[in-house]
């Protein structure tokens, strides 16, 4: 695979159409939202986070050179957009903040409640969102609805672009794993990204595709396979009652009921572990290298909750993408 254009200066990627320069790695920052749940008790977080820790690591990251953060809404029902503003602080002009929303919550009691397509529930999501986060502007909202109607979502790409021309967001993007869906968003003037699954375990040749088509940024979740590619789930090590991981939804695979990582997972993750971590990487940086590789259009965006994990996933950042002969060697391993 090409690796020409991958990086504008070593350590930067244009999102999308927009012209707006971000770190070639973001930070997701699902997991520093702390614990919340679904109406029915299923745990949606990542478990306990020390906040003071997880406001230390964000600035870390930005003195690493990150500038990219990516949040929503839902995260610890407005948790994590809190925390985020205030390590942000008087810094908030130094990065590109991307939220999302769809999902309806009750911040008291830290559960979701339902979701809401709606275009005037869009404002509304949009305004306490701003006021969380502490800013006049979003650079990037996201729709988090991954399977919302396909009419709708031209309703609401429709508002997104009223949002831009108030000033209120500079881009927008959906976080779905459907190309076709990802397509309609597509279609909007001020469309710059679609943020889906992707990883060395399970790749999206379709989703980056369209995005290399599209003209749009290929923003990356679960890079790290939802921890898996971090190596710190070898041996059985069992999770917390509180992390979703420990009580797996159909969608997240590599999990098994009651809080260990699946041996086949695991075994694919060994197998790789000797191309990913040449050159000096660790197995994350390795993971983090694949996507760079993968296509000039990804930014992937690993979560974190400490100071030590915000600065090996920015050390990724020194390393840059895979050689060609390690991405074939990767297809090799894996038998595609």
């Amino acid at each position: 695979m090409e690796n020409t254009g991958t990086y504008s200066t070593g350590t930067t990627r244009t999102l999308g159409r927009s012209g707006i320069e971000v770190s070639a790695l973001g930070f997701g920052c699902w997991a520093i939202g702390g614990e919340w749940q679904s109406a029915d008790g299923q745990p949606l977080g990542w478990g306990r986070v020390d906040d003071e820790e997880c406001v230390r690591a964000v600035r870390r990251a930005l003195d690493l050179g990150v500038t990219f953060f990516d949040t929503a809404d839902v995260y610890g029902t407005g948790h994590s957009e809190r925390l985020l503003g205030r390590a942000l602080g008087r810094r908030r002009d130094d990065v590109v903040l991307a939220t999302k929303w769809g999902n309806v919550f009750d911040a008291e009691t830290r559960t979701l409640t339902g979701s809401d397509d709606s275009p005037a529930y869009a404002r509304r999501a949009l305004t306490a969102s701003l006021r969380r986060l502490g800013t006049d502007h979003v650079d990037l909202y996201q729709l988090h609805l991954a399977d919302a109607d396909v009419e709708r979502a031209a309703e609401l790409r429709d508002v997104c672009e009223e949002f831009v021309r108030e000033g209120l967001v500079r881009a927008y993007g959906w976080s779905t794993d459907d190309p076709g869906r990802a397509a309609v968003f597509a279609a909007g003037e001020h469309c710059a990204a679609v943020q889906h699954r992707a990883n060395v375990l399970q790749d999206a040749p379709e989703m980056i595709a369209l995005c290399e088509e599209a003209g749009l940024a290929s923003v990356n979740r679960s890079p790290l396979a939802m921890g898996l590619l971090t190596g710190g789930h070898a041996g059985g090590r069992a999770l917390e009652a509180g992390d979703i991981r420990s009580r797996p939804p159909a969608w997240l695979p590599g999990f098994g009921e009651g809080g260990g990582a699946d041996p086949r997972w695991l075994a694919r993750v060994e197998a790789l572990r000797d191309v990913l971590t040449a050159d000096g990487r660790t197995l994350a940086q390795g993971a983090l290298g694949w996507l760079w590789a993968r296509s000039p259009r990804t930014v992937p965006i690993p979560g974190f909750r400490s100071v030590a994990q915000a600065e090996e996933n920015a050390g990724a950042l020194a390393k840059g993408p895979l050689t060609a002969g390690q991405m074939a060697e990767v297809d090799r391993i894996l038998g595609r």
